[in-house]
């Protein structure tokens, strides 16, 4: 379990003060991770990578001269905002295009893209790499719907040697690619990990047993054994890998990095014994290590478990590989070091301005913020449900991500109220706080929830149920669009579009907003609790359709207590008129 911490909601945020502090030689911070302390060579590539805190030394520690340029910085087991990633790409910017490297998660691929997006806008030349691979995720034919564990580093490694090298951006790019393509991996576990502050792990391996292809995130496995001895498991992590030898790769007398990592909890000197024997399978099978890896490379939190990865080379790539790096945790050859970055690093936080607004929008403004603190309530007193529900087939981090979006939104919310925005304006704050500071692919699709309803209502006149039901269906409208989610695949949009239709029909037939809200918010409840019923198609828990068959989405759920508690104040502000 997590022993050390303060407040959970901090924990993120403390250990990145603390790491930059004990790591100023390599990097400084900027609003939303990190970024190299040294000078780059101007106008060549930078590669920025990232994703959810907890997995240390990725992603914070790989970031230094011959390695990644920044990192983008989730909280826990939450991929970095959008807005995240694209502050810290700006920091890192050479003048010659920015390249994102990230593990292949819905959260991240989503925040990651948005960023992607806004960057070219820009004009600066913006690529992205997702790492798949992890053989256990999908099948070979399905390769990029695999999920990225230890592999990243390989990846991240040889892109970043080419960009230090000066090479072009579609260089780098096709490197990262071939690199992803020759990379493979396969874990265990034997316990699971506890996020601070919390009295539970995540997921739970029966004593004595061993899962089998287990994601980093707590994600299930696809087997369950009976714990074998160390050499057994190398026989086990080495059969499996050599079943998939990518094509092109050869396989006698070819070179191999081998990446025997470390999951948290399962000691160096365990990983030696077992590292033992998968030297001695790779020489069996006519391979060559190179350089081989042996240690904690992907972490989470005090999970029990080690995977293997296998990185397939050629010469270029051996190269790349090879090539001097000095980072945190990551270091190569000799390096000659660069001279100090004097830029600086943390940028104070821009204060937005304050359109404005009617008297009446004003109003509705405060409204918006007595449905956020709603919001609040029903997701702090049902978090840890959230969470269970949401670890039977996925990571279960759903409540925790929940608590840090909503209580977030509140906080922007408040402020904006405080400072006489209208409706409209007060949820855009509230959206982009939520997306901000959640992550995940529910801070994203609550963030366009909230900036749909808050341009439909707008700052002139006093939200109608007219203009709320508008918004509902241009949040539904960008959530289907941005995330590709449909009715059926088992997520938040199987409530959010029942609740649309029955809001609209309510609306359409002359209903006033709470009398709307009401029925619609019962059929909301009902469509929640048929997700059960369904198979994922959708996100992390995509990969062990099985195992929540039975149990309703997490996101689901949530939407559906939200959309409760929110008709709650509608009740209570009808109740308040009559009796005035």
């Amino acid at each position: 379990m997590t022993r050390l911490f303060n407040e959970p909601a901090a924990f993120a945020d403390e250990m990145i003060e603390g790491f930059v502090a004990s790591h100023q030689r390599w990097v400084k911070r900027v609003s939303g991770g990190v970024v190299r302390n040294t000078k780059s060579t101007p106008d060549t590539v930078a590669l920025v990578i990232g994703g959810g805190s907890g997995h240390y030394p990725a992603f914070a520690g790989l970031v230094g001269q011959g390695l990644a340029h920044g990192a983008a910085m989730g909280n826990l087991f939450a991929s970095p905002s959008a807005q995240q990633v694209y502050n810290v790409a700006k920091a890192a910017d050479n003048g010659g295009g920015v390249l994102l490297g990230y593990g292949n998660y819905a959260g991240d691929v989503l925040h990651f893209n948005q960023a992607q997006d806004r960057l070219r806008k820009e004009g600066i030349d913006c690529r992205s790499i997702a790492v798949t691979d992890d053989v256990s995720s999908a099948p070979v034919a399905e390769h990029a719907k695999r999920r990225g564990i230890a592999g990243d580093l390989t990846v991240f490694k040889v892109a970043a040697a080419a960009a230090e090298a000066g090479c072009s951006m579609d260089a780098v790019a096709e490197i990262a690619e071939r690199a992803n393509h020759r990379t493979r991996s396969f874990g265990v576990a034997f316990t699971g990990c506890t996020l601070p502050g919390a009295d539970h792990p995540l997921f739970s391996v029966p004593e004595g047993r061993m899962a089998v292809g287990m994601g980093i995130h707590g994600e299930p496995g696809i087997d369950e054994t009976d714990i074998p001895t160390a050499d057994e498991l190398a026989e086990l992590l080495v059969s499996k890998l050599l079943t998939e030898i990518p094509d092109g790769a050869g396989a006698e007398g070819a070179r191999v990095v081998p990446i025997l990592n470390g999951l948290g909890s399962v000691k160096y000197e365990e990983l030696f014994v077992v590292y033992r024997r998968v030297a001695q399978l790779l020489a069996e099978a006519g391979l060559e290590a190179v350089d081989p890896q042996v240690g904690e490379l992907v972490t989470s939190f005090d999970m029990a478990g080690t995977s293997l990865t296998l990185f397939w080379l050629d010469d270029e790539l051996e190269k790349l590989w090879n090539a001097p790096a000095d980072a945190p945790a990551f270091r190569r050859g000799a390096v000659t070091a660069e001279a100090l970055d004097a830029s600086g690093g943390e940028a104070a936080d821009v204060e937005l301005s304050i359109p404005d607004a009617t008297p009446e929008s004003r109003a509705g403004a405060a409204r918006v913020l007595t449905a956020l603190g709603a919001a609040k309530a029903v997701v702090d007193a049902n978090a840890d449900e959230l969470g269970r529900i949401d670890a039977i087939a996925g990571d279960g981090d759903h409540g925790i991500g929940m608590e840090r979006g909503v209580r977030a939104a509140v906080d922007a919310a408040e402020d904006a109220v405080a400072r006489g925005a209208g409706t409209g304006t007060t949820l855009h704050f509230a959206a982009d706080a939520w997306a901000d500071k959640a992550g995940g692919t529910s801070g994203a699709l609550w963030g366009m929830a909230l900036r749909a309803v808050g341009d439909a209502v707008g700052d002139s006149t006093a939200p109608d149920a007219g203009a709320v039901a508008a918004g509902v269906a241009g949040a539904a409208a960008a959530i289907m669009d941005f995330g590709k989610a449909k009715p059926g695949d088992k997520t938040l949009v199987d409530v959010l579009v029942p609740f649309r239709d029955a809001l609209a029909s309510g609306v359409e037939a002359g209903k006033s907003l709470t009398e709307a809200w009401a029925a619609a918010a019962v059929t909301a409840e009902q469509a929640a609790e048929d997700t059960a019923r369904l198979l994922p198609l959708m996100g992390r828990a995509r990969p062990h359709a099985e195992k929540s068959l039975g149990t309703p989405d997490a996101g689901a759920v949530s939407m559906a207590l939200i959309i409760r508690a929110i008709h709650n104040t509608l009740i209570e502000r009808t109740t308040i008129k009559e009796k005035a």
